[in-house]
């Protein structure tokens, strides 16, 4: 989707209209060429009436002015030991930083303030190790941002905090993100960084249950890159302390704020808290969708035309797998009791969301509604997936009379010359098939 098509924008508002978002920045994509797109981006959540909370990390700016000062910075990503030189240095960047992010917003004519809402108290001592100036989050200010908020005022976070007696700590802006998204009920956490998301074994991943993150956080460590470490950790706490969705994308891609909030396929990682996919049975209000999906594979003739009248008729039998809410995929399961036989009918996947096991979901979805309904043969028609089904689907090529006869009597008359495939599912329910893009 292209962030600026409106049409995809709109079903998106009303489910974050008066939401709120954090956006944590780097320090390195502050100062990058696209980040006065990313304000830009800001501007547009602001003006459909989401409510936004800016963080931003000052690494890159502590290690460049410690080079620059001819001295030695600790602590860079603020988590470990912050001495009192080092404490000087990020108080000058991140005030640089900061003064930069008004001056962009103010650019684009919104209110702005930098504020001291996040009290802080000393890391301490921790495996012997005095953490001197590096803070903890200790409280947020939840009264002040929320006032902020209500006024159209965004607010913009440094990476420190403040004791009850003025003094100041260095505090990892991924924590600080983390401890604001919690206090204020966010909706969204989204970390903007150097990197195109979350990166496993040097693939990227798309999205990622919170459970499933903390399986490979603690069984696998050494297959992420250490500069993605804090982001996949706090994502992961963001998520269990209530954040429903967190955001991990690529500053340096134009409109790519957009791209990620505004679209089911995103940019980025998307790590989520609760079911954020889920096959469903299709309503009225579908049959646009399930025609939509599928009118390209329909043009190749891969898939059998329906008209809105076959869908509207049938509909009972149709069911969409959905991500987010938003329709990625469509099968249907047409049932023939006399012979006990099901057909797997009309199953596509979306282009965008290929290769993510969606069509092995969709087809073991059918085979258990198969078994509770207590057949014992599926039946599916392909002009072009045939071979994929029997290869990876677990089919097996049959005759055409072995089909239920109302069925047959269509096949004979639709001219397609479809292959014919059946696999048992009450007899043998141990096969399983493992993938599919579509058939008919």
């Amino acid at each position: 989707m292209k962030p600026t098509d409106l049409r995809g924008i709109l079903q998106y508002i009303p489910r974050f209209r008066e939401k709120t978002f954090i956006i944590s920045v780097d320090g390195e994509i502050v100062t990058s060429e696209n980040f006065t797109n990313i304000l830009l981006d800001v501007a547009v959540l602001r003006s459909l009436n989401i409510r936004v909370v800016l963080v931003h990390g000052a690494a890159a700016q502590i290690k460049l002015l410690a080079a620059e000062l001819g001295t030695q910075a600790s602590n860079l990503d603020g988590a470990g030991v912050t001495t009192a030189d080092t404490l000087q240095l990020a108080l000058t960047a991140a005030n640089r930083l900061t003064h930069e992010i008004l001056e962009g917003l103010a650019a684009n004519d919104l209110r702005a303030v930098s504020t001291n809402a996040i009290t802080a108290h000393p890391l301490g001592i921790k495996q012997g190790i005095d953490h001197l100036f590096t803070g903890k989050v200790e409280r947020v200010d939840t009264e002040m941002l929320l006032s902020l908020l209500t006024q159209g005022i965004t607010p913009v976070i440094p990476p420190l905090g403040f004791d009850g007696d003025g003094r100041t700590y260095r505090v990892n802006s991924d924590s600080v993100a983390v401890s604001l998204a919690d206090a204020l009920h966010a909706n969204k956490l989204i970390f903007i960084t150097t990197q195109d998301g979350l990166i496993r074994n040097g693939q990227l991943i798309h999205q990622l249950l919170v459970a499933d993150l903390e399986v490979m956080l603690n069984n696998h460590r050494s297959e992420f890159p250490a500069e993605m470490w804090s982001k996949a950790v706090h994502a992961a706490a963001a998520c269990k302390q209530g954040v429903p969705r967190v955001h991990i994308i690529n500053g340096r891609v134009d409109e790519g704020l957009l791209a990620e909030v505004f679209s089911n396929e995103g940019i980025g990682t998307l790590i989520y808290a609760n079911e954020y996919e889920q096959v469903r049975r299709a309503l009225k209000k579908d049959v646009r969708s399930i025609l939509q999906l599928t009118q390209g594979s329909v043009a190749t003739e891969e898939l059998m035309k329906r008209t809105r009248q076959d869908v509207q008729q049938h509909l009972g039998d149709y069911y969409l797998f959905e991500i987010d809410k938003n329709p990625v995929a469509c099968v249907a399961l047409h049932v023939y009791p006399d012979s006990r036989q099901g057909e797997l009918a009309c199953l596509f996947v979306k282009s965008t969301h290929e290769n993510q096991g969606i069509g092995r979901k969709m087809i073991q979805f059918v085979e258990g509604k198969a078994k509770e309904l207590g057949l014992e043969e599926l039946i599916t028609l392909s002009t072009q997936a045939f071979n994929y089904f029997q290869s990876k689907g677990g089919f097996v090529e049959g005759k055409p009379d072995r089909l239920p006869q109302a069925r047959r009597e269509k096949y004979e008359t639709s001219g397609r010359n479809s292959k014919v495939l059946f696999k048992r599912v009450g007899a043998d329910p141990s096969k399983s098939a493992n993938s599919a893009m579509f058939a008919k």
